[in-house]
């Protein structure tokens, strides 16, 4: 359900909302928020509400001391782990300047073009996700362990299964916060789940995936757990993947969606740097059942893109990405990429090809790789380019 600013600020009075948190995300993706009282809801809708710009990753180089918060009342969910009385609300924000402009930096502001472009060429795109993640055990001072909560496998049940509980907790959870969960299930490694979940819009599909992130952190905690998105947390285990299906449609209802994997793969290269950020990325890519090049088969294994046919549609799924990524900012490159494949009618090419490309196989390699792109050049920011390339970066 999307909301506006009206029902937005009836909800506040009616329910006994004492906080609103206005959250944001840093160059990575990774989830920021301020808190702010119902009195001052309105004067962020009217003025936005200040931040310090170059305390935030990717955020460095701004030219202005400070950024403006935008609530988009559309994204507003309650938190349902707070107390019923004095409850809080959560609101995803656009990142502007003081001159009013989107910030250029602001990863949600570059799919919101990414999307525009795609609907000028009357092209919508939607995204599915497969996310995998590990649950462990703290110590008796709280911290984090590398001991999974338990031994169980593949789609494995109770009692050997011991997240169960835990992820049916963050599957109602998130469709409380008006989110719908696909299935879940138990993965191959130790204490390792997956949460999927349908196709959605592209803003939807990545408010929907940080908001997925805050709610599996939050209730591992409340289990006495840690959960770990990172790709490779056990160097001996499966890493974890962040599987993204992809949809595409023109406005005629013709599926393109072949051509715009043939754009991706093209691409692929180019734009492994923001689908594979950190260092451990590279350590996941290549084992287990991660893919290393840049192929395609129906057939489910180890290939970077998997492409079956089932019931007269077109299913993809591409399976480089991990978590570690921005969703914003992945999703508009796999758009543009798209775009770029589909005004080509570029041609997959043959189905596991033996001269298929590798993939980068470090973070500098893909570095390389993205600063030299004419494609990167054109979506990505300067100074967003320069953070992936210049800094450590390990979340």
């Amino acid at each position: 359900m999307e909301y506006t600013i009206d029902e937005v600020m009836n909800y506040i009075e009616e329910e006994d909302v004492k906080f609103i948190r206005l959250a944001f995300r840093d160059a990575y993706g990774v989830q920021k928020n301020i808190s702010v009282s119902p009195a001052e809801v309105m004067k962020a809708w009217k003025n936005g509400a200040a931040i310090n710009a170059r305390a935030i990753s990717g955020f460095e180089d701004c030219p202005y001391a400070s950024l403006y918060l935008f609530p988009d009342p559309a994204t507003m969910a309650i938190l349902p782990w707070r107390p019923d009385s004095g409850r809080v609300l959560r609101m995803f924000c656009d990142v502007y300047t003081p001159d009013g402009e989107p910030y250029d930096s602001d990863t949600r502001a570059i799919l919101k073009k990414a999307i525009e472009a795609a609907e000028e060429k009357g092209i919508e795109f939607r995204f599915g996700t497969e996310t995998e993640f590990y649950l462990f055990k703290k110590d008796e001072e709280g911290n984090a362990t590398k001991t999974p909560y338990d031994s169980a496998g593949y789609m494995d049940i109770a009692p050997l299964d011991k997240c169960e509980n835990v992820r049916r907790e963050i599957s109602l959870t998130i469709e409380q916060m008006g989110l719908r969960p696909e299935r879940s299930h138990h993965e191959r490694g130790p204490g390792q789940n997956e949460i999927d979940f349908h196709y959605g819009k592209p803003l939807k599909a990545a408010d929907q995936m940080t908001t997925f992130k805050m709610v599996v952190s939050t209730i591992a905690d409340r289990y006495g757990l840690v959960a770990d998105f990172s790709p490779k947390p056990l160097p001996d285990k499966p890493g974890n993947g962040y599987h993204i299906n992809i949809y595409a449609m023109t406005n005629q209802g013709e599926d393109v969606v072949k051509y715009a994997a043939a754009g991706i793969i093209e691409k692929i290269r180019e734009i492994t740097l923001f689908l594979n950020p950190t260092d451990a990325s590279y350590s996941r890519l290549g084992n287990s059942t991660a893919p290393d090049r840049a192929d395609w088969s129906d057939k489910g294994a180890s290939e970077l893109m998997y492409i079956e046919n089932y019931k007269g549609k077109t299913r993809v799924e591409l399976r480089s990405p991990d978590a570690s990524s921005n969703p914003y900012l992945v999703y508009a490159l796999l758009i543009y990429a798209g775009l770029e494949g589909i005004e080509k009618k570029l041609a997959l090419p043959d189905e596991m090809s033996e001269t298929a490309a590798y993939l980068p196989d470090s973070r500098k390699e893909a570095g390389k790789l993205a600063e030299a792109s004419e494609f990167v050049k054109r979506i990505v920011p300067e100074g967003i380019v320069r953070e992936y390339t210049a800094r450590q970066h390990e979340h």
